[in-house]
């Protein structure tokens, strides 16, 4: 990729916007050139590949392309004991293999494994940045082969350190008072950066003495039961009575991060649900999706709070990923506390699973006594 140009600013920048370019692309099913040193490849979404253009290019393709998958759709495939992302060879682009590998609860690995290369695990990190099911079309082609053709490139070191060149970007855009029901007291800081271009959002409740431990909660959106009330988690009770507890202690930080579904994104979150109501557990459910317990990534709320003046923090989450994310971003975890929300029919074997395969401090008893009738 040229750096010498200055109409589009520094390298940096240059870089985060091929990457954004890509993503676009790729969510809208058209392939994105890929770029690794001398080597480039076309990448295509495996779920959005359709008919016309999969013929099209599987002329260019010549029986090179192959398929890449993460270790957890390898392993509900099959491949046991897979720690590995890996690829199975494309002789042709035969869209119904590639839903079942991809896509199909019942699908099976039917071709050797191979190891991926940098470039594959590229293809493998934008589908998962676009928010599409982790399963990428790879199709090695040469310089002369694309030449005029209207691609979008972007370089393997583009994509592998857009995450962490994201959150370096983070700006404040704008911060107003917003009272709140019970935390009248309140105001919402915009910050413009984190992922995808997708806004981000702090909540300072109260008047917090950002010379202590500042009680912060990462909230993670779940639009079904932050907004909507879902019975099959316990976000909402989370989000709302967090706000609650700060605004009669003392005040604190909720970040509010645009990462649904455990960071699958909506349409994956919604495809994981149908799973559930034939059966899954939540996580076996995210593994015949491809994905693995939790991909979400927490640098970018750490920076959110090192802007606001945060060096110290009681966290509240009942998640341990979350309290080794903020000390691994040099802030001070100075205590934790739990989060309770209410179990139902809906939601406690989906809490249960959090605190049996994920490692959530979670006390079902505690919940369960909660959640019994007062006499």
């Amino acid at each position: 990729m040229p750096q010498s140009r200055t109409l589009f600013g520094r390298p940096l920048e240059t870089s985060l916007v091929a990457v954004d370019r890509a993503i676009s692309e790729l969510r809208a099913g058209r392939p994105v050139l890929l770029r690794g040193g001398e080597r480039l490849a076309l990448v295509l979404s495996a779920e959005l590949a359709e008919g016309d253009l999969a013929g099209r290019l599987d002329a260019l393709a010549g029986g090179m392309a192959h398929l890449v998958l993460g270790a957890a759709r390898l392993r509900r495939l099959g491949a046991k004991s897979r720690v590995e992302s890996g690829t199975l060879a494309m002789p042709t682009l035969d869209l119904a293999r590639i839903e079942m590998l991809a896509l199909k609860t019942d699908g099976k690995v039917d071709a050797p494994v191979a190891p991926v290369s940098e470039l594959d695990e590229a293809a493998l990190e934008l589908a998962r940045l676009s928010l599409v099911l982790p399963a990428a079309i790879v199709i090695p082609v040469t310089e002369e082969a694309v030449t005029g053709e209207p691609l979008v490139e972007v370089a393997i070191e583009a994509v592998t350190g857009y995450r962490a060149a994201q959150a370096a970007t983070l700006t404040i855009v704008g911060r107003a008072p917003v009272p709140l029901e019970g935390a009248p007291e309140t105001e919402f800081v915009v910050f413009r950066g984190g992922e995808g271009l997708r806004d981000q959002v702090a909540i300072i409740v109260g008047k917090p003495d950002f010379a202590s431990a500042v009680p912060v909660r990462l909230h993670s959106a779940c639009l079904t039961g932050d907004l909507f009330g879902s019975l099959k988690c316990d976000c909402g009770d989370q989000l709302r009575e967090t706000v609650q507890w700060m605004a009669e202690n003392d005040g604190g930080v909720l970040l509010y991060l645009d990462q649904e579904g455990r960071g699958n994104g909506i349409s994956n979150k919604m495809r994981a649900y149908k799973l559930q109501s034939q059966g899954w557990d939540t996580y076996d459910a995210d593994e015949v999706l491809g994905f693995d317990l939790d991909q979400r990534h927490f640098d970018f709320a750490a920076t959110m709070l090192k802007q606001l003046g945060v060096t110290r923090v009681t966290a509240l989450t009942n998640n341990p990923l979350k309290i080794g994310a903020i000390e691994a971003a040099g802030l001070d975890v100075a205590a934790t506390q739990r989060v309770l929300g209410r179990p139902n029919v809906h939601n406690v074997r989906y809490l249960a699973s959090k605190r049996d395969r994920a490692g959530h401090f979670i006390d079902m008893d505690a919940l369960m006594a909660r959640a019994a009738p007062k006499d």
